[in-house]
């Protein structure tokens, strides 16, 4: 598969994925709403990986990545939901944007990664910046709502340093195992979760939560992960962490695009400092070769 167009396809599946959670979680619980997901991606990737007739491995780096990728879609997901009950889901999405400062200094450190360039710092710090004005005016604080930044923290970071980490593994297993062995060790956890929480099976389930949770089941939980696995393999782990900023753009401007919601300034101007941080990182250090060959020539 073409890197560009699973890049692509994360980034649309991620820019739902924020309000899908607190939507799955009306009525149903976080407990439930996080269980009920990953139990439809376990069997749909089950499904998909005989119809593939892919062999699941069972080699040592293999079960490493599992428990690896297991642990750490458990703990972000986890946390992530249960934050989703007292912060909104432009507060998840800003602080989603600092996957990329985390994910560099793990890559720069255990993969040796040229992650902490200054066009990259510089890049990835705009683009935070450019996530604040976004949501700067519709970011509320409920009650527990430092409680729910703590958690949030907390999930960005294990999510960030969990990509590190089975890049440093490097198997090179299907996708596709990868992600039903993760789910499948996950799983146990996030029944556990659901029964300590309280363990009860929703009584009416409002329609959008009973979407939402198929909905991410499907595409987060199969689809979305799958590429995220493949492109950890054949990506530099800090250009996948950039998906965390572009994700809530997308969002805003389907919504503006799609069901007519307005747009104000300051999402315009964060949206420009975002896409100026993003081409900082890519290409500041080519522009400050050019100037330097200028200065040299003349």
């Amino acid at each position: 598969m073409s890197l560009p167009i699973a890049f692509v396809a994360v980034v649309l599946i991620w820019s739902t994925t924020p309000l899908a959670i607190k939507w799955s979680a009306l009525g149903a619980g976080f407990g439930f709403a996080v269980f009920a997901r990953m139990l439809i991606g376990v069997i749909l990737c089950a499904l998909l990986l005989a119809a593939l007739r892919i062999r699941m491995p069972w080699h040592r780096s293999a079960r490493l990545t599992y428990v690896v990728g297991g642990s750490s879609v458990f703990g972000a997901m986890t946390l992530t939901y249960w934050s989703a009950q007292y912060v909104s889901s432009g507060l998840i999405s800003v602080l989603f944007g600092l996957s990329p400062l985390i994910t560099g200094l793990g890559a720069a450190y255990w993969l040796k990664e040229k992650a902490l360039t200054w066009n990259k710092i510089g890049g990835m710090l705009l683009g935070v910046i450019g996530l604040a004005l976004i949501f700067f005016h519709n970011i509320t604080l409920g009650s527990h709502a430092f409680a729910g930044i703590a958690a949030l923290l907390g999930a960005v970071s294990i999510q960030s340093l969990g990509l590190v980490w089975m890049k440093r593994i490097g198997d090179q297993s299907s996708p596709v195992a990868i992600n039903l062995g993760s789910l499948s060790f996950a799983l146990p956890l996030f029944a556990m979760t659901w029964l300590a929480s309280d363990g009860q099976l929703p009584v009416a389930m409002p329609q959008n939560a009973a979407i939402a949770i198929a909905y991410l089941g499907l595409f987060g939980s199969v689809i979305g992960f799958v590429l995220y696995f493949y492109m950890i393999k054949h990506m530099e782990a800090g250009r996948i962490a950039l998906i965390t900023l572009i994700t809530p753009v997308i969002a805003l401007l389907l919504g503006h695009g799609l069901n007519d919601e307005a747009v104000p300034l300051n999402v315009w101007l964060g949206t420009f400092g975002i896409l100026v941080g993003l081409s900082l990182h890519q290409w500041g250090h080519l522009v400050l070769l050019r100037l330097t060959k200028k200065v040299t020539r003349s």
